[in-house]
């Protein structure tokens, strides 16, 4: 019976210990508050592209704008946004060439310039990142580029290959990055955009096309990992190396964004010795490749990239040598903004993401202090834990009291709904009869989602101002909230103030749509339409939808949900099988191109893998647009932009939505976080009060000792009263054994 006691009391001891550990929900490692790393969530699935070619949404950008370098970035506190120096050594003022190769001035007329040519100089000194593909043998040999079968075993990581190397970033990187754009191996969003203005690109895309086509003969079409295609083979026009450190863009004539695209991804270095290594046998199977194991020359690098649960990013140790700045807008001085001038950076060693699914976990993982910040990507955060805090004094006093930061602003970004040109119902129409019903539907459907009741009153926490066009606020030649300045096919002005239309305007419109009530007038049968939503459908934005069902049924028409998550929602997209989506833009540049460009024909997204994700074509909005390209800031460039406005607003290829509040969060011991939508490398700016941390995440979540303490007291009552009924059955037996 001792050992019947014994074996009780280590069982409830070992009970309360794992009770105890309960009381800690941290999701990191014991004592990783300590360290000098910055935690943030991901949610959904990890991102699809991390290859700078192919790169092209918000969660993608936390990690390709760390690890790669562009030429240019923006300053991290100037606003506006001011272009800098990256990869580059200062900024380039293009020059202006004629059909002859002569040299014209400045302001030479858009029709005698044959060629803007960019000479971007490059830093001496930059470093890649450690990686294998660099490693080379006694001999001079790349260890790692001929591997044969067998040899890469289960390598899951470049980090678990024995040498690593390095080499100086030279001019001829940022060659092979603008080439990659023309493979036809490669996805490449922006290579119609690119290919209308760098020389040559054009004819590069076909070239590559018919060399793919040569080295693919007679091999499986669904090869994996297909033989290196060498780009170094083919020499580009309109982009040279000028020695290791001139990088020479020539452009087919004047293009005055062009700046602008010099400080994306798109144009990062890339090396060609890692596309080597990553075009070998066996590599893809083992997720070996650009999409999980980027490489640059900038401050961080990936280190541990375990699919859909966990990223991490170190700091890379060759990063060149780099100062927080001195300078930036008004008031960022006495916000504490300018304390770290001239301080090295980055500041931290490391950045780890969580998968974290849902946005309440997300949230309350904040609160507690176990996420430095929310989602790097999310603009709207500071939103959601605003609204939090004004709906209730006690969240208040609880916000104020842990010092929450969440510095808000109106910046450009947006989200609208969507309708596929491609789709007969909804999309352009075959016929001008169709293309006319098809109209007044997009039409219909844009009077009756009412944007400023959804987004306005109902989901503040994602709140911002209703759209009447493509053209967001804070960009030269706007008119996005101005007196007077409204969209008339979704509203009408009373008392000087734009106002929704009736739902009375929107149910004659489903006449002249020939869907009367929401029934098709030729069969007599509901109209039903597709709304394919980018993700999963969770309890807290199952209301959102729900809200938007009955925005559709107003004019008697059923939407019906498809949610996937956003890689299949992506796919979905790239073939055309969508009808109506939800999608949004965050600017990657402070220019009206970058949004007009969503909606430019030849940037289709399921026709030619641009990002017109609606497939809108209009020949009159194209010839614009490509107008609008060589046009500095100036009343002949709004006067086209005004043009193109009234264009789309007639024929209504999105619902136009919201232009969102941007407002990120941050506990109180991150400093030098600034909402900024085209800010993508924020991390390296960001510096972490370790000791702050470790003291409130203690004070924070002090474990709750009394059911631990009430347990134990039962335990030692039950205890005390089993051994009492042994005791006395045990005398009991003694005693009728005696008789």
């Amino acid at each position: 019976m001792a050992a019947v006691f014994a074996w009780t009391v280590r069982g409830w001891g070992a009970l309360a210990f794992v009770l105890l550990a309960g009381c800690n929900n941290s999701p990191h490692p014991l004592g990783a508050e300590r360290e000098n790393t910055l935690y943030m969530a991901f949610a959904e699935r990890s991102p699809r592209y991390l290859d700078p070619t192919s790169s092209y949404t918000a969660p993608e950008s936390t990690y390709t704008y760390e690890i790669t370098e562009p030429p240019y970035g923006y300053h991290p506190l100037k606003r506006p946004y001011t272009l800098i120096p990256r990869a580059a050594s200062a900024l380039a003022k293009p020059y202006f060439l004629d059909a002859q190769g002569q040299r014209l001035p400045d302001d030479a007329p858009d029709e005698k310039i044959a060629q803007a040519v960019y000479d971007v100089p490059i830093r001496p000194g930059l470093k890649w990142a450690p990686h294998p593909a660099f490693a080379k043998d006694a001999h001079g040999r790349y260890r790692y580029h001929q591997l044969k079968p067998g040899e890469l075993g289960d390598r899951r990581s470049p980090l678990e290959f024995e040498h690593q190397d390095t080499r100086e970033v030279v001019a001829e990187d940022f060659v092979y990055a603008l080439k990659r754009h023309a493979s036809p191996r490669l996805e490449a969003p922006v290579a119609a955009v690119f290919s209308e203005h760098v020389l040559g690109l054009k004819d590069y895309i076909a070239l590559l096309k018919r060399e793919n086509q040569k080295q693919l003969a007679g091999l499986p079409e669904n090869l994996a990992d297909k033989p290196f295609l060498d780009l170094r083979r083919w020499p580009l026009a309109g982009a040279e190396a000028v020695g290791d450190h001139l990088l020479r863009i020539r452009l087919k004539g004047r293009y005055p964004q062009w700046q602008y695209w010099l400080a994306t991804a798109f144009t990062s270095a890339i090396p060609w010795e890692v596309d080597a290594f990553y075009a070998q046998a066996g590599m893809a199977a083992n997720s070996l490749s650009w999409n999980q194991w980027p490489v640059g020359s900038g401050p961080f690098m990936m280190t541990e990239y375990v699919q859909d649960r966990r990223h991490v990013m170190r700091r890379n140790p060759h990063y060149r040598h780099e100062t927080y700045p001195c300078d930036g807008s008004p008031g960022d001085a006495e916000a504490g903004l300018l304390a770290d001038c001239g301080k090295r950076l980055p500041f931290v060693d490391k950045v780890v993401a969580i998968n974290v699914k849902e946005r309440v976990p997300i949230k309350e993982l904040f609160k507690q202090g176990y996420l430095d910040l929310p989602e790097m990507d999310r603009a709207d955060w500071g939103v959601t834990l605003g609204v939090d805090r004004d709906d209730s004094d006690e969240v208040k006093s609880l916000y104020e009291q842990r010092g929450f930061k969440l510095p808000m602003t109106v910046d450009i970004s947006n989200w609208y709904l969507g309708f596929n040109w491609l789709d007969p119902v909804v999309g352009q129409g075959e016929t001008p009869e169709q293309q006319r019903r098809n109209r007044a539907l997009r039409q219909a459907i844009s009077i009756a989602i009412d944007w400023e009741e959804g987004y306005g009153r109902i989901f503040r926490d994602k709140g911002g101002d209703a759209a009447h066009g493509p053209i967001p606020p804070g960009v030269f030649g706007s008119r996005e909230g101005q007196s007077g300045e409204f969209n008339p096919v979704t509203h009408r002005l009373v008392d000087g103030k734009p106002v929704r239309r009736p739902i009375a305007d929107a149910q004659q419109l489903m006449i002249e749509a020939g869907y009367p009530g929401g029934r098709d007038v030729r069969t007599g049968r509901p109209l039903v339409l597709n709304y394919d939503f980018q993700r999963v459908v969770t309890p807290e934005l199952k209301a959102e939808n729900d809200w938007l069902v009955r925005q559709f049924a107003k004019l008697g028409i059923q939407l019906d949900i498809r949610a996937t998550d956003f890689n299949q929602f992506q796919e979905k997209i790239l073939k055309g099988k969508h009808q109506i989506f939800w999608w949004g833009w965050f600017a990657d540049y402070p220019d009206a191109e970058n949004f007009l460009f969503l909606l430019y024909g030849p940037n289709s997204k399921s026709l030619h893998h641009g990002e017109n994700t609606a497939n809108y074509v209009n020949p009159e909005f194209d010839r614009l647009y490509r107008k609008l390209q060589s046009l500095e800031d100036g009343p002949d460039k709004a006067r086209v932009m005004a043009q193109m406005n009234d264009i789309a607003r007639l024929d209504a290829p999105w619902a136009w939505g919201y232009w969102s509040y941007s407002a990120v969060a941050f506990q109180r011991w991150v400093h030098n976080g600034k909402p900024g939508v085209v800010l993508r490398d924020r991390a390296r700016y960001l510096r972490v009060d370790t000791e702050d941390r470790t003291r409130s995440i203690a004070a924070w979540n002090r474990p709750v000792w009394w059911p631990l303490l009430a347990l134990a007291a039962g335990v030692l009552a039950i205890f005390v009263a089993t051994r009492r009924a042994w005791h006395a059955r045990e005398t009991a037996t003694a005693l009728g054994g005696g008789r």
